[in-house]
Formats: structure tokens, C-alpha cells, sequence
């Protein structure tokens, strides 16, 4: 039978540049394979092509998709071995606890001819100086997008009853932890559960809540709490000691879109755009909180200047996204330097190598 994959980003591009989440989710491994190597050189075949096989195995995968490049990933781990495999060059930055008791770096530079790259020395310097400026160019464009965002939170919180949201928190945790408490130490782990990539928005939330049995939809607009509720209630899972898996905005990291208790079969999710879904089997159920806490008539009452701040907003995630493009189709450029100077024989030895290094944990 094969495992259950679920599907996250432990990367993202937003608003406050590139931020890094990998270490919270390789927290409690007992091997970590760290790939090292160019664009190009074969680090998310690889892994892809490990998560194939230990799931035919019957083995659970989580795959850490690459918010750069929609068909790219970043890493597997196999919760029930303690093992994971990650591309381990920049901008994830991974932080070795022991290395070479727990990290293992595989360098796949031994599979590429050196005089070949050495010869495009300067094509591919250069690429890589453009590739960099169109990203800081996307950061820059979120983080205008960011302030756009701000605005329109501020039309809102001038009509929010923060005493009527905090109510809707208290009964919520209510309906979901009762008097229930986990004898344990809780594990928290960081993640995102969408990215701003190459090609827009992406995010796994039917695939991150497959299973639950109950899921509850926040709804809401910008500065309505929404955020704030799912702190509160990923507070209350850590203290009461279940697992929490906590999902940061992968606009504004310092902000939370979703809270997942597995021990509970629960969800807690901002359901709004760009991520907006709607209950579609038993259990779900839709929080509101402009309903719940905001002066009736708000929308209608500031709609011109909604409308205004909503369109920048929107039109600056348009271009950072753009810019995003622009700096995959020059990755792609650079992947072909790297790709003609692979000798891929070496690769599937090392994809070997890796392979048996996992499979020593299974015995």
C-alpha cells in the first residue's frame, strides 16, 4: 500500500523577503541527508525519485514543495524512519545540530566536469547577479504590497469590537479542546501551506486537512482578527500538549493562516483569498468573523476606498509575482550549464548511496 504524502513549503517569497522555516521541521531526525550542489544538478530528482520509492513502500512522505519553482521541491522527510533528505544550498540555509552524527552533507558537484563550467565562468556569474535582482525586486514589490495590505487592515479595525472577537475565540477553543489535555510535551512545527511562486499563489490546504473530521473555515477581511484568533488557539494546543502544526502566511510570516491538531482531527484555516474555500463535506463549518465583530454596513460604508487600496494591493502581488517568473526563466537559463556539464551515471550512484544510507534506519 502505498504511504500518505502531504505537501507543505518550509520556504516562501513574501513581504518580508525570503523566510526560512526548515529547521522547525527537521527538528527530531536522526539522519539528515543535506544536498549540496548548482541549479541543475539532479537535487529534486533525486528526492522526488526517493519519495516514490519509500512511499511504494508503504512509508508516509512529506514532500517540501520549492516556492521558486512549481516543479521543484526542497525536501522529504519520512516521519516513521526520523529521516530526511534537503537541498541544503542557499537561500535554505539548514543549521546541522551534529553534523556527521545526525547531517550528512552529499556533494553533488563531484558529478559535473569543472573545466565546462569554468569555461562559462562569466554567463554564469552574471545570470546569477539577475537571477538575485529579480528577486529582491519581487521582495520589494511584496513588501509595497505589504503596506497596501496595512491599509486596508486599518479600515477595519476601526470598526471591530475586539470584545466580540475575543468571544468568538473563547467559544471556539471551547467547541475544540472541551476539557481535553495531552499528557505529553507537545511538538510544534513551523510550516507555510502556500507560497507566492512563479506561476501566482499555490496552497495544500485539501491536501494538509485530507482526513480531518473537522475543518472550520475563518472567514473574514483584513485586520478582523483572524490571525490573531489562530494564535490563540495554537497557544492553547502547545500548552495542552497536543502536536500543533502551525501555518504561517506566506505573505506576511509574522501572521498565521492555519492551525492543524491532528490528535483533535482539527483544522483551523483563514479562508479567504487567495486561499478561499468553501464546507463541502460533513464537519466543516464556517467561523465569520466580519459578522461576528465588525459594524454592520462596514464594506458599504468605506467601499470606494476598499476598492482603491484592494486593486494596488493586488496589482503589487502582480508584479512581484512577475518578477518571480522572470527570475525562474533565468534559473532555467543557468540549469543548462549545469545540466550539460552533469555526468548523470554519478548521480544515480549517489542517489544509491543516499538510498542505503535510509535504508540502514529501516533495520
Amino acid at each position: 500500500m502505498t504511504g500518505k504524502v502531504l505537501n507543505y513549503y518550509a520556504g516562501g517569497n513574501t513581504g518580508r523577503g525570503f523566510y526560512n522555516l526548515f529547521n522547525s521541521n527537521l527538528k527530531g531526525l536522526d539522519r539528515l541527508f543535506i544536498l549540496k550542489g548548482g541549479p541543475g544538478t539532479g537535487k529534486s530528482s533525486l528526492m522526488k525519485r526517493l519519495a516514490a520509492e519509500w512511499g511504494q513502500k508503504g512509508y508516509s512522505i512529506e514532500l517540501i514543495h520549492c516556492s521558486s519553482d512549481n516543479d521543484s521541491i526542497d525536501g522529504i522527510i519520512i516521519p516513521s524512519l526520523k529521516v530526511g533528505v534537503v537541498d541544503g544550498t542557499a537561500p535554505h540555509v539548514i543549521e546541522p545540530l551534529a553534523p556527521g552524527a545526525i547531517e550528512e552533507y552529499i556533494n553533488l558537484g563531484r558529478a559535473w566536469n569543472s573545466e565546462l563550467l569554468i569555461q562559462h565562468r562569466k554567463e554564469i556569474v552574471g545570470i546569477q547577479k539577475k537571477i538575485s535582482e529579480k528577486f529582491q525586486c519581487a521582495y520589494d514589490s511584496f513588501a509595497e504590497g505589504l503596506k497596501e495590505h496595512d491599509d486596508l487592515e486599518e479600515i477595519y479595525i476601526k470598526e471591530m469590537s475586539y470584545e466580540k472577537a475575543n468571544q468568538v475565540a473563547l467559544e471556539l477553543i471551547e467547541k475544540i479542546f472541551s476539557d481535553q489535555v495531552s499528557e505529553k510535551e507537545a511538538i510544534v512545527r513551523d510550516r507555510f501551506l502556500g507560497a507566492a511562486t512563479p506561476k501566482g499563489a499555490v496552497d495544500f490546504i485539501a491536501n494538509l486537512t485530507d482526513g480531518l473530521t473537522k475543518r472550520y473555515f475563518i472567514k473574514g477581511r483584513a485586520g478582523t482578527g483572524k490571525s490573531t484568533l489562530l494564535k490563540k488557539i495554537a497557544a492553547v494546543s502547545e500548552e495542552r500538549g497536543f502536536d500543533t502544526e502551525i501555518y504561517h502566511c506566506g505573505f506576511d510570516p509574522n501572521s498565521l493562516d492555519m492551525v492543524i491538531i491532528r490528535e483533535l482531527g482539527v483544522a483551523i484555516f483563514d479562508s479567504t483569498d487567495p486561499h478561499e474555500y468553501f464546507p463541502d463535506r460533513e464537519g466543516d463549518e464556517i467561523v465569520d468573523l466580519y459578522l461576528a465583530a465588525v459594524t454592520p454596513g462596514t464594506d458599504e460604508k468605506y467601499s470606494i476606498e476598499i476598492k482603491e487600496v484592494h486593486k494596488r494591493y493586488k496589482d503589487k502581488m502582480k508584479e512581484g509575482t512577475a518578477y518571480l517568473a522572470e527570475a525562474k526563466a533565468l534559473h532555467d537559463e543557468l540549469e543548462q550549464y549545469y545540466i550539460e556539464a552533469m555526468d548523470y551515471a554519478i548521480v544515480d550512484e549517489i542517489y544509491e548511496e543516499v538510498n542505503a544510507g535510509i535504508q540502514k534506519l529501516e533495520q
